[in-house]
């Protein structure tokens, strides 16, 4: 539901959306109920969307440019610039350097990789977050992250390698049912031919080795070769280029997947997790 709140908040990418596809709208002589039914909308969300109480969704900027773009490519031209929008504003710098990456390595101790969630999931985690976030909010927040995923798909072929903790797997977010899909989730990534993913267990540090007690790592190849590390804590985060600090997370996450489960015992615990969460 539209909310009149959301129009505070709402960001300049949206404003201009909003604003160009009103006068594009009227230029073609079209009311809101018109151009909806063209777009598969209501005349309802094309008046959210033009008085900035409902925000646009990814989806909704790809039949503007259909109905109004006329092949000039103006709203195709918005969609990162509104996608950005909608992250996180410590998430902003880093998203991005994912987007182009050619290699990630990828370590996750405490709740799967946003890279990696389900829907439900992520809304799950971010809805359940404190201090609570406004409904309209939660589902901006998740688009963006499901968006993030055309990294699965994209060319050239980005390799990715995750390691989860345990613990990741076996705190329950949502319910039993948003797990299941979870773990399945999962165990089909883990399938790919460009994505690695291992399990740290539980028993890892009875050795007592444990490189993974300093929290996550994001650590990234770029087009051009060169690797940088992404962290983040308490809605704060931090970009690392110095490459002796980056040698130094590069060296951990090598160390880390030493320690997992190797990738076929990690698909073998997920699929059994998924079974008993059935």
């Amino acid at each position: 539901m539209a909310r009149a709140e959301n129009k505070e908040t709402v960001g300049p990418a949206a404003r201009m959306v909003a604003s160009v596809a009103k006068r594009l709208r009227l230029k073609k002589g079209m009311t809101q109920d018109q151009l909806g039914a063209e777009m598969g909308y209501t005349g309802a969300a094309i008046s959210a969307m033009e008085r900035l109480t409902q925000p646009v969704s990814d989806e909704m900027l790809v039949k503007l440019e259909e109905v109004l773009g006329d092949g000039t490519g103006i709203f195709e031209e918005m969609r990162e610039l509104v996608r950005l929008e909608k992250l996180p504003e410590q998430f902003r710098d880093y998203a991005p350097i994912e987007q182009k990456a050619v290699g990630l390595s990828l370590y996750a101790p405490q709740v799967i990789h946003g890279l990696f969630q389900t829907e439900e999931y992520a809304r799950a985690l971010i809805g359940g977050g404190y201090p609570p976030l406004p409904e309209a909010r939660v589902e901006e927040l998740v688009e963006a992250r499901m968006l993030r995923k055309v990294l699965f798909e994209r060319e050239p072929t980005c390799l990715i390698e995750l390691t989860l903790h345990e613990t990741a797997l076996r705190w329950m977010v949502g319910s039993e049912g948003i797990m299941r899909d979870q773990y399945r989730l999962l165990a089909e990534c883990a399938r790919r031919k460009n994505v690695t993913l291992q399990v740290l267990p539980m028993d890892a540090g009875l050795r007592g080795e444990n490189a993974g007690a300093r929290g996550e790592i994001n650590l990234v190849e770029t087009p051009t070769h060169h690797r940088l590390v992404y962290l983040e804590v308490q809605d704060e985060s931090v970009l690392i280029t110095d490459p002796a600090k980056v040698s130094t997370c590069a060296q951990r996450c090598a160390k880390i997947r030493a320690q997992a489960l190797d990738p076929r015992e990690s698909l073998g615990l997920i699929e059994r997790l998924a079974g008993e969460s059935g």
